[in-house]
Formats: structure tokens, C-alpha cells, sequence
């Protein structure tokens, strides 16, 4: 079986799937996937809480715990920005996270709290008390949003975004995320400007798998898109059961019968 480390090959890239409790992990699992990530989103919503680091940090640590003592594949964290501006508090978050059993992170470098950018500087400074603490024992996604959020100039997004990317290698990140991304030629470019491998968030227009190895890419996430697959599925189990009256979901496919269910969770 590969590391987690080793899966990242820009030559054969992989589907990262994200999952938002114990479940949805184990069914990832099953399926075969080599890997599990956490979505931060989908699993703020399952306890209750906004996405954007409105959940206590302790409650997600406790969530990334039950995902990864579920799976016996890697898990990685999106802990967004590490639920701390300041290095000492976001240490703490990755000293729980390494004890929940996770062997990967994403870290933002957006700073929800001030509804900005880190600067780059101070990014940099985070990935590298990250690194001088863990080591090799943790896999650091850093991800910049700047594409994702629209930020700054059109004209000027390409090279700040690459600037960040090469400052976060310099600082010891092990490969960087760019969400918000799905052109060819801006994927190529990316992929380019970093010896990190560059992770992409799959999304409506994205390319296929086949085209994204071709541009370089090693690592496909897709974050909040299943969690939110099922929300809209249970919303209309909803209308159906309220505004119909009806059972029909039950015969629907497909439906995990209740003794599958309970397997994914035996001995």
C-alpha cells in the first residue's frame, strides 16, 4: 500500500474523496478508494455549525477522530485555517489533529476572522511551525483561495497566485491546492510554476480525469460536492414525505439495505 505521500504522482493522479462523518468515510472506503479526506464543510453541517470555521474546533477534531478510527486508510483534515490566527493556538489544533490519527491537513490561507488573506508572509510562517513541529509525519496541503475568491486583479491573479505557491514549497508545504480553477490553460500554468503537486476541487466544469493528467495535475478533491449530493437528496425525501405523502424513497435505488449498513461497522 502506498503512503499517503506517495500518492500524490503528477504522472497518475487520484480522486481524493471527502467525507463528512463515520459513514460516509467507511463507504469511501469500501469502495476502494486508497484514501480519505475530511470536508470542512460538510462535516460543520452535520454538527450543526455555518462552514468558515463557526464550529468549535475541538467539536471537528473530535468528528476527524471518529472518520479516521473508522477507516484503516490515511485520512486527511481540511481544517480550514487551523481554527487560529496566531502560530501557538494553531500548534495546538495540529497537535489534536495528529492525535485524532490524521496524516494530512489542508491549511487556508484565508483568515476567516478578519475576512482577508493572510499575508503571504505570514502564511509562510504557519506552514513553517507546522513542518518544524511534525515533520514528515504530516502532509501539508497548503491551499490559496485566490482563485476560489475572485481575489484581486484578473490580471494579476495568475502570478500572485504562483508566488504563493512557491513561497508556500520554500516554507515546506507538500503540495498546494487551488481551488476554484477549471480552464486547461490555467491548470497547465499552475501545475507548472511549483514542483509541489497541485491539487485541484472538481466542480461542474472541470475536466476529466484523463485531461487533468495531462496538465499536470496529481490530486482531485471533491470537497463539499457529495455531502451536498445528499443534502439535496434528503430535501427531497422531505418534500415527498410532507407535500406527497408518500414512502416512495424506501424502493428507491439505490438504497443501502439496513444489514449493509450495519457491515460497514462490524468487527
Amino acid at each position: 500500500m502506498k503512503t499517503f505521500a506517495e500518492l500524490h504522482d503528477k504522472t497518475a493522479p487520484f480522486i481524493l474523496p471527502n467525507a463528512w462523518d463515520a459513514a460516509s468515510a467507511r463507504i469511501f472506503e469500501d469502495a476502494g478508494f486508497p484514501a480519505v479526506a475530511t470536508s470542512s464543510a460538510g462535516a460543520a453541517w452535520s454538527l450543526g455549525y455555518a462552514d468558515g470555521e463557526a464550529v468549535d474546533a475541538s467539536e471537528m477534531i473530535a468528528a476527524i477522530a471518529r472518520i479516521a478510527r473508522a477507516v484503516r486508510v490515511p485520512v486527511t483534515a481540511d481544517i480550514e485555517a487551523g481554527y487560529a490566527s496566531d502560530v501557538g493556538g494553531l500548534l495546538e489544533t495540529i497537535g489534536a489533529i495528529l492525535d485524532a490519527g490524521a496524516v494530512g491537513i489542508n491549511l487556508e490561507d484565508w483568515n476567516s476572522h478578519a475576512d482577508e488573506p493572510f499575508p503571504i508572509e505570514t502564511a509562510c510562517a504557519r506552514i513553517e511551525a507546522i513542518k518544524t513541529k511534525t515533520g514528515d509525519r504530516l502532509f501539508v496541503n497548503a491551499r490559496t483561495d485566490t482563485y476560489l475568491r475572485q481575489l484581486g486583479d484578473s490580471a494579476t491573479r495568475f502570478e500572485e497566485t504562483a508566488r504563493r505557491m512557491r513561497a508556500f514549497a520554500a516554507a515546506g508545504a507538500d503540495g498546494v491546492f487551488v481551488p476554484g480553477v477549471a480552464d486547461t490553460d490555467t491548470i497547465r500554468a499552475l501545475a507548472a510554476a511549483s514542483d509541489l503537486p497541485l491539487n485541484v476541487l472538481a466542480g461542474p466544469a472541470t475536466p476529466p480525469l484523463a485531461t487533468l493528467r495531462e496538465l499536470g495535475v496529481a490530486r482531485v478533491s471533491v470537497g463539499s460536492g457529495p455531502a451536498l449530493r445528499i443534502l439535496g437528496l434528503t430535501r427531497a425525501i422531505a418534500r415527498g414525505l410532507l407535500d406527497h405523502q408518500n414512502f416512495d424513497f424506501i424502493r428507491e435505488k439505490p438504497t443501502l439495505s439496513y444489514d449493509e449498513a450495519n457491515a460497514l461497522f462490524s468487527p
